[in-house]
């Protein structure tokens, strides 16, 4: 065992892995595939004329991964065109989040990138008619036992995950971008009401740039599984380094993480990204105080950030892995409800997998 994260090490010095051995080359595929980041890091090679100069062995896994972010972007292109077909008599738009957002948008954070499902945000007020209009169209709830679909239609920031029934393309569908229980409670309607427009596609909208990095680290940093921890904290590197050549961003998406509440999530995507893979964040006091928490506590999530950042493959953990990929899942759950939903919830949630299990 390496406890060796190479994938960060291939994304961040990409000339190193030319002096790499084939076992290692073979463990940093690997690691990548369970990061879900084989194509961004064929991307990163191309981009610097690399991807030609590794082995054989290691190249032809780089060049089939290289595929499936092309495939993927054009499924994406069409699917967002039925989607926009299927809301275009309820009057809402669409805004688009994440994966889909990037590549209808055209943002470098798209390249290379793999995702399993669409994510849209809608205001709260549209959800039944845009279910409605949604299921007219084909896609269907997934989570048809009773209690989920309580969970997430009371306490969740998203319907149940539909699923078209001939094409199987999955929509999440957001009237928020955290739970209406969790501590922190960023307003829908000021994200919304900044969205900006996809030229060319009427009615087809993304999250502002200091919203997207925002949204995007808040989504990282209250998730409480992170198999694809790694692949999102790239996200984030890719939007910061994309959106700091805009005039004032830097000085903006500080204000704007504190008018959302979202200070604490944009601490820890700028600590992050700069000590995992390098990203360029200005030394100013705005970024490197605000939202800070106290020392002790900052020091246990590095434990453990350091730790579940890394690809989710045994070659890249140590002895505290599993502690450190458990404590953020009860993180997530203490962030996301009040004590008492939490107990009641993990409960269920245990009673139901014992009866799984009998």
């Amino acid at each position: 065992m390496t406890h060796r994260d190479l994938v960060s090490a291939a994304l961040t010095t990409p000339e190193a892995l030319l002096s790499w051995k084939l076992p290692t080359l073979d463990l940093l595929i690997r690691q990548c595939r369970r990061a879900n980041l084989l194509p961004r890091l064929a991307v990163v090679l191309a981009d610097r004329g690399l991807l030609e100069r590794v082995p054989p062995q290691a190249r032809a896994h780089l060049l089939a991964a290289a595929h499936t972010p092309q495939r993927q972007d054009k499924a994406v292109r069409w699917e967002t065109r039925q989607i926009l077909a299927a809301l275009a008599a309820t009057g809402t738009n669409l805004v688009l989040l994440k994966g889909a957002a990037y590549v209808m948008a055209g943002m470098a954070a798209a390249r290379g990138r793999v995702f399993a499902d669409i994510d849209l945000l809608v205001p709260r007020a549209a959800l039944p008619e845009v279910e409605a209009a949604l299921m007219m169209h084909g896609w269907m709830t997934t989570h048809h036992n009773a209690y989920d679909q309580r969970y997430y239609r009371r306490w969740m920031h998203e319907l149940p995950p539909m699923r078209h029934v001939t094409r199987q393309s999955v929509l999440d569908v957001h009237h928020a971008i955290l739970p209406q229980t969790a501590r922190l409670k960023p307003e829908t309607d000021k994200l919304l009401a900044a969205a900006v427009a996809v030229p060319g596609i009427a009615n087809l909208y993304v999250l502002a740039p200091e919203d997207m990095v925002l949204h995007s680290a808040t989504h990282l940093f209250h998730d409480g599984e992170l198999d694809n921890g790694l692949r999102d904290l790239t996200d984030l590197d890719a939007l910061l380094r994309e959106c700091s050549s805009q005039t004032g961003f830097w000085l903006r998406l500080p204000a704007r993480a504190a008018e959302l509440d979202l200070l604490r999530p944009l601490f820890y995507a700028l600590r992050y990204t700069r000590r995992i893979l390098g990203t360029p964040v200005p030394a100013t006091e705005e970024l490197q105080m605000q939202g800070k928490p106290p020392r002790l506590l900052l020091a246990l999530m590095d434990a453990i950030f350091l730790r579940a950042l890394r690809p989710d493959h045994p070659s890249a953990a140590d002895a505290w892995t599993p502690a450190a990929r458990k404590l953020l899942y009860l993180r997530s759950h203490w962030l996301r409800m009040p004590p008492l939903l939490l107990a009641l919830h993990l409960a269920h949630k245990a009673l139901r997998r014992e009866e799984d299990e009998t």
